[in-house]
């Protein structure tokens, strides 16, 4: 099969096409013929050198694909073979086929395209592992989102409005992407560009702070996030983007009783993922396929174009999602299931 190697750490120059034989199927598992595949921030940070797979997991980038499977490994009850699914994988994603546990796979939703379908297992897990179950977002609160518009925060912000009724406020730069943030459900953008962001956050919350903030920056933006929260409030910290460390007053973390979090997704284990993928199906999906819930896709790329796609996402440019197109089957939309 056609896969794509990581050689060496850098720039997008470091992706490169590879023949790899087709993996076997072991048990608990199902062989995906990838049609298309999604492109993530934590693809980059691999390439980089940055985010190693976990032990025994496949040093192919990748960890969202959607496709047909066409094996099934032992005591696999669903998904069936020839059933077009979507997937979070731990690796694997860039190539013609994917090893996926089968708790980790979905039902391409309704309606959508595989490559529509690709979009959405790494954001809405993510989005739902820190803002539902970790952050603890509660019907009517505030939920400040840093950089709405990447894959992350357009699905946090509206997993939020539409199933908390959260008043949803984002950070964002340029006017388009303020733009999206608002079309995607943010009651209030700010442009982080600006000194004084966090005193806009402020004033949009009459000056009581919000209760949960999503945020992939860390560094010196720790410290001011949690001078924003509200008693009781919830910062989940999903990346380090702006620097590993920071300099936090702990005194103000349980005087005010907050709580303070973070997580990666990618070294948990299949039972902790194959929940939040029930809890997707049963509770996201749903919204997805009536359109209440919306996917954003700014470029499609073919696998062998990979290079171009991480190239975007170096340059900060992309809203929403990227899409590497695997197969024919890309564009079209599946039959839905009996």
């Amino acid at each position: 099969m056609q896969v794509v190697e990581i050689r060496g750490q850098g720039g997008p120059e470091v992706l490169h096409l590879a023949q790899r034989p087709v993996p076997a199927c072991g048990p608990g598992e199902v062989l995906v013929q990838v049609a298309a595949a999604g492109v993530n921030r934590p693809d980059v940070q691999q390439r980089k050198g940055l985010y190693p797979p976990p032990a025994g997991v496949t040093d192919i980038p990748g960890l969202d694909v959607a496709g047909v499977v066409v094996a099934v490994g032992a005591d696999v009850a669903w998904p069936r073979i020839g059933d077009a699914v979507c997937a979070l994988v731990a690796g694997g994603g860039y190539a013609e086929f994917c090893l996926v546990p089968a708790p980790q796979c979905m039902p391409v939703p309704r309606g959508f395209t595989f490559a529509q379908a690709a979009t959405l297992p790494e954001v809405f897990f993510t989005a739902w592992n820190n803002v539902i179950w970790l952050g603890r977002l509660a019907e009517g609160e505030a939920l400040l989102v840093q950089g709405g518009t990447s894959g992350v925060g357009l699905a946090a912000m509206q997993i939020g409005k539409q199933l908390r009724g959260a008043t949803v406020l984002a950070t964002s730069s340029s006017a388009a992407k303020q733009a999206v943030c608002r079309e995607m459900g943010a009651d209030a953008v700010v442009d982080y560009r600006d000194a004084d962001w966090p005193e806009q956050v402020r004033a949009l919350t009459d000056g009581r702070g919000v209760d949960v903030i999503l945020d992939g920056q860390g560094g010196d933006y720790t410290p001011v996030e949690l001078g924003l929260l509200a008693p009781d409030g919830r910062l989940v910290l999903i990346a380090s983007h702006r620097a590993p460390k920071a300099e936090i007053s702990t005194r103000e973390i349980y005087i005010r009783r907050l709580t303070l979090t973070g997580s990666t997704l990618r070294a948990r284990p299949v039972a902790y993922k194959g929940r939040i993928a029930r809890e997707l199906v049963e509770q996201v999906w749903p919204l997805l396929e009536a359109g209440r819930i919306r996917t954003h896709i700014c470029g499609v790329h073919p696998l062998a174009d990979v290079a171009a796609a991480h190239a975007v996402l170096d340059a900060n440019e992309q809203i929403g999602k990227l899409v590497l197109t695997v197969s024919a089957l890309a564009e079209t939309v599946p039959e839905p299931p009996a």
